[in-house]
């Protein structure tokens, strides 16, 4: 899950070195891309096939993708960024507790301490990012819509181990992530086409393309495979719980660009995600 992170904090600078293009039709690709990326790998598993029941999970797991993916272009010109990343913060919280719902969760105080703290760092880490761009905290609509996305990736977690609990689900990672993220570009694909212009991807250039197949084959295919790898063996609130380094890997990035923008505002929340995320490993390998 650390490389997971290291992925998908990488991928955000890739995301945007690509022209503007439509973008739910983009990850629509992208998810595709990653779809067939894993196609060969997943059918290998003499249970790649799903039931009617679990395709029916599948569909909901993709919607799931495609719910949080929709509600946070729609929502990335209507909220702050300082609000969006706060309300992101909250993902790990509520795969926890809708974990418990689904009784794939364990009651106790360890973890739901390592998610709070880690939770505070992330935060602090947007507010630092926040004080050069002057953005502010507030709640309308868009950030209430993207909170719904951040249920929707919340859920993700929760329906796959909970698949995988009452044996619903293939065992193998590369079968669940290749039709979670198959269905997922056909329900994002559909939503595009009704709201995005079809011919303006004809403005796709070939660096645009080479940089949507890095993005579907190592920030798609690769991280979702790996997430739901951990979740044979993580609960869904430690899963979602690395999430917290995201931020981490962006700061670093942005560091390296711009050296002069080091200061002591990002100094707390660094310590706090290192600190929540190397608790997590010690938990990890105790219950390994």
């Amino acid at each position: 899950m650390v490389l997971w992170a290291l992925l998908v904090g990488l991928s955000f600078p890739v995301v945007g070195w690509i022209s503007e293009l439509p973008p739910l039709l983009l990850t629509a690709l992208r998810f595709a891309i990653a779809a067939l990326a894993l196609y060969g790998l997943a059918r290998r598993a003499p249970d790649w096939r799903p039931s009617p029941v679990a395709f029916a999970l599948y569909a909901v797991m993709g919607l799931c993708l495609a719910g949080f993916f929709g509600a946070m272009f729609w929502a990335a010109h209507r909220a702050t960024a300082l609000s969006m990343a706060t309300l992101f913060v909250s993902v790990p919280l509520l795969a926890y507790c809708l974990g418990l719902a689904a009784r794939v969760e364990r009651l106790a105080w360890r973890l739901p301490s390592i998610l709070a703290l880690g939770a505070a760092g992330a935060l602090g880490l947007a507010w630092a990012d926040s004080r050069s761009e002057g953005a502010g905290l507030r709640f309308g609509l868009g950030e209430a819509v993207f909170f719904l996305g951040c249920v929707s990736s919340a859920l993700y977690p929760v329906l796959s181990k909970w698949g995988l609990m009452i044996r619903l689900l293939s065992p193998s990672p590369a079968v669940r992530t290749f039709w979670s993220l198959a269905i997922g570009s056909l329900l994002i694909g559909f939503v595009g086409l009704m709201l995005e212009p079809v011919s303006s991807l004809r403005q796709m250039t070939a660096l645009d393309a080479l940089l949507l197949a890095y993005l579907g084959l190592f920030s798609s295919a690769m991280t979702f495979w790996l997430q739901q790898r951990a979740t044979n063996e993580l609960s869904p609130g430690a899963v979602t719980a690395y999430s917290y380094l995201i931020p981490f890997v962006s700061m670093l990035l942005l560091f390296w660009q711009a050296p002069r923008q080091i200061g002591w505002a990002w100094l707390p929340g660094s310590l706090l995600v290192i600190v929540a995320i190397v608790l997590l490993l010690k938990r990890g390998s105790a219950t390994v």
